[in-house]
Protein backbone atom coordinates (compact mmCIF):
# COMPACT_ATOMS: atom_id res chain seq x y z
CA UNK A 1 0.00 0.00 0.00
CA UNK A 2 1.14 3.40 -0.96
CA UNK A 3 -0.19 6.97 -1.16
CA UNK A 4 1.80 9.17 -3.51
CA UNK A 5 3.65 11.95 -2.29
CA UNK A 6 3.06 14.00 -5.01
CA UNK A 7 -0.77 14.12 -5.09
CA UNK A 8 -2.30 16.63 -3.14
CA UNK A 9 -3.18 20.28 -2.63
CA UNK A 10 -1.44 22.25 -5.08
CA UNK A 11 1.17 25.42 -3.33
CA UNK A 12 -2.02 27.73 -4.62
CA UNK A 13 -4.58 25.73 -2.63
CA UNK A 14 -2.31 25.51 0.30
CA UNK A 15 -2.01 29.23 0.56
CA UNK A 16 -5.32 29.49 0.24
CA UNK A 17 -6.33 27.26 3.07
CA UNK A 18 -3.94 27.98 5.81
CA UNK A 19 -5.43 31.98 4.66
CA UNK A 20 -8.68 31.04 5.87
CA UNK A 21 -7.41 28.78 9.01
CA UNK A 22 -5.84 32.02 10.00
CA UNK A 23 -8.30 34.18 10.02
CA UNK A 24 -11.06 31.49 11.42
CA UNK A 25 -8.32 31.53 14.26
CA UNK A 26 -9.16 34.99 14.88
CA UNK A 27 -12.69 35.35 13.93
CA UNK A 28 -15.64 33.22 14.24
CA UNK A 29 -16.49 33.02 10.66
CA UNK A 30 -15.14 34.24 7.24
CA UNK A 31 -16.91 34.51 4.00
CA UNK A 32 -15.20 32.58 0.76
CA UNK A 33 -16.96 33.86 -2.68
CA UNK A 34 -17.39 30.07 -4.24
CA UNK A 35 -15.95 26.82 -2.57
CA UNK A 36 -12.51 27.12 -1.37
CA UNK A 37 -11.45 23.76 -3.03
CA UNK A 38 -13.26 21.47 -5.48
CA UNK A 39 -13.32 18.94 -2.44
CA UNK A 40 -16.56 18.83 -0.58
CA UNK A 41 -15.27 17.06 2.26
CA UNK A 42 -12.44 20.25 2.84
CA UNK A 43 -15.11 22.58 2.32
CA UNK A 44 -17.42 20.75 4.98
CA UNK A 45 -14.23 20.61 7.37
CA UNK A 46 -13.32 23.80 6.83
CA UNK A 47 -17.90 24.69 6.95
CA UNK A 48 -17.45 23.34 10.54
CA UNK A 49 -14.68 25.76 11.70
CA UNK A 50 -16.67 28.68 10.40
CA UNK A 51 -16.14 29.34 7.07
CA UNK A 52 -19.35 30.36 4.73
CA UNK A 53 -19.79 29.68 1.00
CA UNK A 54 -21.65 32.30 -0.70
CA UNK A 55 -22.33 32.62 -4.39
CA UNK A 56 -21.65 36.10 -6.72
CA UNK A 57 -25.05 36.82 -6.18
CA UNK A 58 -25.04 36.70 -2.19
CA UNK A 59 -21.52 38.69 -2.35
CA UNK A 60 -23.58 41.66 -4.05
CA UNK A 61 -25.52 41.94 -1.21
CA UNK A 62 -22.72 41.90 1.53
CA UNK A 63 -21.59 45.00 3.27
CA UNK A 64 -18.86 46.04 5.64
CA UNK A 65 -18.09 42.21 6.11
CA UNK A 66 -14.42 40.22 5.29
CA UNK A 67 -14.15 37.99 2.32
CA UNK A 68 -11.91 34.95 0.89
CA UNK A 69 -11.10 35.35 -2.34
CA UNK A 70 -10.09 32.08 -3.06
CA UNK A 71 -6.65 30.64 -5.66
CA UNK A 72 -8.83 30.30 -8.48
CA UNK A 73 -9.16 34.57 -8.59
CA UNK A 74 -11.30 36.84 -9.61
CA UNK A 75 -12.32 39.12 -12.20
CA UNK A 76 -11.85 43.04 -11.77
CA UNK A 77 -15.60 43.55 -11.46
CA UNK A 78 -15.48 41.47 -7.87
CA UNK A 79 -13.14 44.03 -6.35
CA UNK A 80 -14.76 47.08 -7.94
CA UNK A 81 -18.34 45.80 -6.60
CA UNK A 82 -16.04 44.92 -2.73
CA UNK A 83 -14.56 48.76 -3.13
CA UNK A 84 -18.38 50.38 -3.18
CA UNK A 85 -19.63 47.82 -0.61
CA UNK A 86 -17.16 48.04 1.70
CA UNK A 87 -15.84 44.43 1.91
CA UNK A 88 -12.79 43.67 3.02
CA UNK A 89 -11.09 41.23 0.31
CA UNK A 90 -8.89 38.47 1.98
CA UNK A 91 -6.84 38.00 -1.17
CA UNK A 92 -5.87 34.31 -1.62
CA UNK A 93 -5.52 34.05 -5.37
CA UNK A 94 -2.67 31.83 -6.67
CA UNK A 95 0.30 34.00 -7.37
CA UNK A 96 0.51 31.93 -10.64
CA UNK A 97 -3.23 33.30 -11.73
CA UNK A 98 -2.53 36.49 -10.71
CA UNK A 99 0.55 36.69 -12.84
CA UNK A 100 -1.52 35.06 -15.73
CA UNK A 101 -4.27 37.62 -15.34
CA UNK A 102 -2.03 40.91 -14.95
CA UNK A 103 -0.42 39.09 -18.39
CA UNK A 104 -3.88 38.68 -20.37
CA UNK A 105 -4.39 42.40 -19.29
CA UNK A 106 -1.65 43.58 -21.25
CA UNK A 107 -1.66 40.90 -23.91
CA UNK A 108 -5.35 42.22 -25.05
CA UNK A 109 -4.81 45.87 -24.16
CA UNK A 110 -1.63 45.40 -27.49
CA UNK A 111 -3.75 42.91 -29.55
CA UNK A 112 -6.42 45.72 -29.53
CA UNK A 113 -5.02 48.37 -30.85
CA UNK A 114 -3.66 46.03 -33.74
CA UNK A 115 -7.49 44.85 -34.27
CA UNK A 116 -6.16 41.25 -33.05
CA UNK A 117 -8.49 38.87 -29.93
CA UNK A 118 -7.63 36.91 -27.20
CA UNK A 119 -8.07 33.17 -26.88
CA UNK A 120 -8.10 31.28 -23.77
CA UNK A 121 -8.26 27.29 -23.63
CA UNK A 122 -10.08 26.55 -20.49
CA UNK A 123 -13.12 25.00 -18.91
CA UNK A 124 -16.34 27.54 -19.85
CA UNK A 125 -17.40 28.93 -16.62
CA UNK A 126 -14.87 27.92 -14.59
CA UNK A 127 -13.81 30.26 -11.86
CA UNK A 128 -10.42 30.97 -13.40
CA UNK A 129 -11.15 31.22 -16.72
CA UNK A 130 -13.98 33.28 -15.38
CA UNK A 131 -11.16 35.69 -13.89
CA UNK A 132 -8.98 35.75 -16.78
CA UNK A 133 -11.84 36.57 -19.08
CA UNK A 134 -12.62 39.63 -16.62
CA UNK A 135 -9.26 40.90 -17.14
CA UNK A 136 -10.55 41.26 -21.15
CA UNK A 137 -13.56 43.27 -20.28
CA UNK A 138 -15.23 39.36 -21.01
CA UNK A 139 -14.36 39.83 -24.51
CA UNK A 140 -11.95 36.90 -24.56
CA UNK A 141 -13.05 33.84 -26.52
CA UNK A 142 -13.13 30.68 -24.51
CA UNK A 143 -12.44 27.31 -26.28
CA UNK A 144 -12.52 24.00 -24.32
CA UNK A 145 -10.84 20.49 -24.42
CA UNK A 146 -13.94 19.50 -26.93
CA UNK A 147 -13.15 22.99 -29.05
CA UNK A 148 -16.62 24.68 -27.94
CA UNK A 149 -16.52 28.14 -29.28
CA UNK A 150 -13.65 27.13 -32.17
CA UNK A 151 -15.64 28.92 -34.78
CA UNK A 152 -15.73 32.10 -32.80
CA UNK A 153 -12.12 33.05 -33.98
CA UNK A 154 -11.53 34.97 -36.72
CA UNK A 155 -8.49 33.67 -38.47
CA UNK A 156 -7.96 36.72 -40.90
CA UNK A 157 -7.19 38.83 -37.43
CA UNK A 158 -4.07 38.59 -35.20
CA UNK A 159 -4.68 36.19 -32.10
CA UNK A 160 -3.00 35.67 -28.31
CA UNK A 161 -3.66 32.67 -27.04
CA UNK A 162 -3.25 31.54 -23.66
CA UNK A 163 -4.53 28.57 -21.05
CA UNK A 164 -6.33 28.08 -18.09
CA UNK A 165 -3.09 27.29 -15.80
CA UNK A 166 -4.67 23.61 -14.94
CA UNK A 167 -4.88 22.43 -18.53
CA UNK A 168 -3.75 19.22 -19.94
CA UNK A 169 -0.76 20.69 -21.86
CA UNK A 170 -0.65 17.61 -24.36
CA UNK A 171 -4.53 19.30 -25.29
CA UNK A 172 -3.08 22.54 -25.39
CA UNK A 173 -0.44 21.48 -27.63
CA UNK A 174 -3.56 19.43 -30.30
CA UNK A 175 -5.17 23.58 -29.96
CA UNK A 176 -2.54 25.18 -30.86
CA UNK A 177 -1.28 22.98 -33.48
CA UNK A 178 -5.23 22.95 -34.74
CA UNK A 179 -5.66 26.84 -35.10
CA UNK A 180 -1.93 26.83 -36.63
CA UNK A 181 -3.44 24.43 -39.36
CA UNK A 182 -6.51 26.85 -39.88
CA UNK A 183 -4.71 29.80 -40.38
CA UNK A 184 -2.35 27.76 -43.17
CA UNK A 185 -5.32 26.85 -44.52
CA UNK A 186 -6.50 30.41 -44.80
CA UNK A 187 -3.15 31.73 -46.25
CA UNK A 188 -2.34 33.22 -43.03
CA UNK A 189 1.09 32.92 -41.66
CA UNK A 190 0.73 31.35 -38.12
CA UNK A 191 4.32 32.75 -36.97
CA UNK A 192 3.44 36.11 -37.65
CA UNK A 193 -0.78 35.72 -36.79
CA UNK A 194 -0.64 33.35 -33.75
CA UNK A 195 1.47 34.47 -30.43
CA UNK A 196 1.34 31.34 -27.83
CA UNK A 197 1.86 31.70 -24.39
CA UNK A 198 2.82 28.59 -22.55
CA UNK A 199 0.63 29.40 -19.14
CA UNK A 200 0.11 25.96 -17.74
CA UNK A 201 1.20 25.64 -14.26
CA UNK A 202 4.56 23.15 -14.04
CA UNK A 203 3.59 22.06 -10.93
CA UNK A 204 -0.03 20.89 -12.29
CA UNK A 205 1.14 19.90 -15.53
CA UNK A 206 4.36 17.55 -14.24
CA UNK A 207 1.86 15.50 -12.10
CA UNK A 208 0.43 13.78 -14.87
CA UNK A 209 3.72 11.85 -16.00
CA UNK A 210 4.66 11.09 -12.40
CA UNK A 211 0.80 9.75 -12.30
CA UNK A 212 1.28 7.75 -15.15
CA UNK A 213 4.15 5.78 -13.70
CA UNK A 214 2.21 5.84 -10.42
CA UNK A 215 -0.22 3.81 -11.72
CA UNK A 216 2.06 1.33 -13.96
CA UNK A 217 3.22 0.26 -11.01
CA UNK A 218 0.64 -0.75 -8.87
CA UNK A 219 -2.24 -3.72 -8.96
CA UNK A 220 -4.93 -1.40 -8.39
CA UNK A 221 -4.93 2.51 -8.93
CA UNK A 222 -7.75 4.26 -5.97
CA UNK A 223 -7.77 8.13 -6.95
CA UNK A 224 -9.61 10.76 -4.49
CA UNK A 225 -10.89 13.15 -5.82
CA UNK A 226 -14.32 15.79 -5.62
CA UNK A 227 -16.79 15.42 -8.26
CA UNK A 228 -16.86 19.10 -9.03
CA UNK A 229 -12.85 19.20 -10.07
CA UNK A 230 -11.45 19.76 -13.37
CA UNK A 231 -8.16 19.05 -12.52
CA UNK A 232 -9.21 15.36 -10.47
CA UNK A 233 -11.40 13.99 -14.13
CA UNK A 234 -8.13 15.20 -15.85
CA UNK A 235 -5.50 13.20 -13.77
CA UNK A 236 -8.01 10.25 -13.06
CA UNK A 237 -7.89 9.82 -16.81
CA UNK A 238 -4.27 9.27 -17.10
CA UNK A 239 -4.43 6.57 -14.46
CA UNK A 240 -7.19 4.76 -16.24
CA UNK A 241 -5.02 5.14 -19.48
CA UNK A 242 -1.94 3.56 -17.66
CA UNK A 243 -3.81 1.24 -15.39
CA UNK A 244 -7.13 -0.44 -16.10
CA UNK A 245 -7.69 -1.26 -12.37
CA UNK A 246 -8.07 2.17 -11.51
CA UNK A 247 -11.47 3.49 -9.16
CA UNK A 248 -12.58 7.08 -8.72
CA UNK A 249 -13.59 7.59 -5.33
CA UNK A 250 -14.95 10.84 -3.38
CA UNK A 251 -14.05 9.31 0.10
CA UNK A 252 -13.74 6.09 2.20
CA UNK A 253 -17.44 4.98 2.02
CA UNK A 254 -17.12 4.46 -1.70
CA UNK A 255 -14.80 1.65 -1.49
CA UNK A 256 -15.07 -1.77 -1.91
CA UNK A 257 -13.81 -5.11 -0.76
CA UNK A 258 -14.36 -6.92 -4.05
CA UNK A 259 -11.87 -4.68 -5.54
CA UNK A 260 -8.91 -5.87 -3.60
CA UNK A 261 -9.19 -9.35 -4.14
CA UNK A 262 -5.96 -10.97 -5.08
CA UNK A 263 -4.34 -7.61 -5.12
CA UNK A 264 -0.96 -7.07 -3.46
CA UNK A 265 -0.24 -3.21 -4.32
CA UNK A 266 -2.73 -0.86 -3.86
CA UNK A 267 -1.50 2.48 -4.69
CA UNK A 268 -3.81 5.89 -3.30
CA UNK A 269 -3.62 9.13 -5.35
CA UNK A 270 -5.51 12.22 -6.18
CA UNK A 271 -6.04 15.67 -7.51
CA UNK A 272 -4.52 18.95 -6.45
CA UNK A 273 -7.77 19.66 -4.71
CA UNK A 274 -7.46 16.44 -2.38
CA UNK A 275 -6.28 16.73 0.89
CA UNK A 276 -3.80 14.05 2.34
CA UNK A 277 -6.12 13.84 5.72
CA UNK A 278 -8.37 11.93 2.80
CA UNK A 279 -6.17 9.78 1.13
CA UNK A 280 -4.69 8.31 4.28
CA UNK A 281 -8.37 8.06 5.84
CA UNK A 282 -9.16 5.82 2.38
CA UNK A 283 -5.57 4.32 2.82
CA UNK A 284 -6.58 3.67 6.14
CA UNK A 285 -9.81 2.00 5.15
CA UNK A 286 -8.39 0.09 2.86
CA UNK A 287 -5.94 -1.71 5.17
CA UNK A 288 -9.10 -2.67 7.51
CA UNK A 289 -10.88 -5.14 4.92
CA UNK A 290 -8.09 -5.84 3.16
CA UNK A 291 -5.34 -6.76 4.82
CA UNK A 292 -2.89 -5.02 2.44
CA UNK A 293 0.11 -3.09 4.51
Amino acid sequence: MSIDKQSGFCFGVINAIKTAEEELEKYDTLFCLGDIVHNNKEVERLKKKGLIIINHQDFRKLYNTRVLIRAHGEPPETYQIARENQIDIIDASCPVVLKLQNKVKKGYNEITSEKGQVVIFGKVGHAEVNGLSGQTGNNAIIVDSNYENFEQIDFSRPINLYSQTTQSKGKYLELIERIRSELTRKNCNPDKSLNVFHTICGQVSNRGPHLAEFAKNHDIIVFVSGLKSSNGKYLFEICLQNNPNSFFIAGKEDLRKEWFENVNHAGVCGATSTPMWLMEEVAGQIRDFSGIS
